[in-house]
């Protein structure tokens, strides 16, 4: 029996064991990188669904990934919350402004080429390895210690981040961990932490947006949410490991990123 998908089955998928191992195995990988690195669960979620399950329409896969994402988001968040990762003013700074500019992004890649997207996104992906090199953090920073203007500044990031978000389709972590780095200079960790509110947040919208136009595969999301739940308690235990080691977790971040922007720009630019 089929996958339901967007004109009632899921492209060529025949709903096997094998397929439906696919996804639960993805989900747990999503769900890891998660909960390590805060970013990278949607970075990685529309390639899987493209490249892996086999969702031949990006915008379905784009929809499919950022419901799938902003679930465990959220269940990720959790974690890092009792571990004191979470800076809540900076996110709900970051997630209300951010969400704003998520449903405009949203609203303006839905009408752009599918493929069009996944290569510009591996581009942007790109970018941003690179610019992570130049983020310093500090450590005498605290949630505490934050200024108007540090959240002003904060809010103005939150909002050019959450249209970039909802543009490419993603939860954003990727994306909003620099940007809390950027504007708060605050310790990675806490991005971590902090960034995984706004990321289900972005999330949220975004697939709200594409499920109004018929783009999310609900069985297949819940094959990815299944399987994240798992692979976020690990992704969160690790994160807490490597948070001692100041430069570990930045150096994982941006080769994570760094690898997928590759395959990506290489796998959409055949397509073009």
């Amino acid at each position: 029996m089929p996958f339901p998908g967007r004109y009632g089955e899921l492209d060529h998928l025949d709903g096997s064991l094998h397929q439906v191992l696919l996804a639960i195995a993805s989900g747990s990988l999503i769900g890891c990188v998660l909960g390590l690195i805060g970013g990278g669960g949607s970075i990685l979620a529309t390639p899987l669904l493209v490249y892996v399950v086999g969702i031949r329409d990006v915008h379905t896969a784009i929809g499919t990934g950022a419901l799938c994402v902003s679930v465990n988001a959220y269940l990720n968040l959790i974690g890092h919350a009792i571990k004191g990762h979470v800076w809540w003013r900076c996110a709900l700074i970051f997630a209300f402004a951010g969400a704003l500019g998520a449903y405009l992004g949203s609203s303006f890649g839905k009408f752009v080429n599918g493929q069009s997207l996944l290569f510009a996104f591996g581009l942007l992906m790109m970018f941003v390895s690179f610019a992570m090199r130049n983020v310093q953090n500090q450590a005498d920073i605290t949630a505490r210690s934050l200024t108007i203007q540090t959240q002003g500044r904060t809010g103005a990031v939150a909002l050019a981040t959450g249209f970039g978000s909802g543009f490419f389709g993603i939860g954003g972590g990727f994306l909003i961990v620099p940007g809390l780095l950027l504007s708060t200079r605050m310790p990675l960790i806490n991005a971590v932490g902090t960034s995984l509110f706004a990321v289900g947040t972005f999330g949220l919208t975004t697939a709200v947006n594409y499920a109004l136009s018929g783009y999310v595969d609900w069985l297949m999301a819940g094959y990815f949410i299944a399987g994240g739940v798992g692979g976020g308690i690990v992704g969160t235990i690790a994160a807490g490991h490597l948070a001692s080691h100041r430069t570990a977790l930045a150096v994982i971040f941006r080769w994570v990123i760094f690898t997928v922007s590759i395959y990506v720009i290489w796998q959409s630019a055949a397509a073009l």
